[in-house]
């Protein structure tokens, strides 16, 4: 079986963004990938299905969960030679404020990885980053790349 991890070489920002169209729900939540240098930005554009309550209206928790924790996934990959995906080991979700139905970034930081595990921060935002209104602090659990004796 071929991983999904075989579509990303040079972690490009069309590499990252193939990988993240084979994810069936973030492809359906419309997660977009943006890289400028090393720097990675996940974007989920407005869409009418997201939203959880239409009488704020807000985005639905799941899909900002789903969005965090999609985008810390995605920063491990841009950070760690891996093999396999990065599994979710331990994941909370702060809310901070209500998602509005606009377009959402969200920004992950690896804040320390070892042979096994590894913790990111991720935080999403919208008009404004200096306020964010989810922040995810996630243990994640790497399998690291193989290196072949060849």
């Amino acid at each position: 079986m071929t991983s999904l991890l075989s579509l990303v070489g040079k972690k490009s920002e069309s590499e990252l963004q193939a990988l993240t169209d084979a994810i069936p729900y973030a492809k359906f939540i419309g997660i977009n990938v943006q890289k400028a240098g090393d720097e990675l930005t996940c974007l989920l554009p407005f869409k009418e299905d997201n939203v959880g309550n239409p009488m704020l209206p807000a985005l639905h928790g799941g899909v900002v969960s789903a969005f965090l924790e999609t985008t810390a996934i995605l920063q491990l990959i841009c950070d760690v030679e891996l093999d396999l995906f990065p599994k979710p080991v331990n994941v909370n979700i702060d809310f901070l404020r209500s998602a509005k139905p606009v377009e959402t970034f969200a920004r992950a930081f690896v804040t320390k990885q070892g042979r096994r595990v590894a913790n990111v921060r991720a935080e999403a935002w919208q008009v404004d980053r200096e306020r964010p209104i989810a922040a995810l602090h996630g243990h994640f659990l790497l399998a690291p790349r193989e290196i072949s004796d060849d």
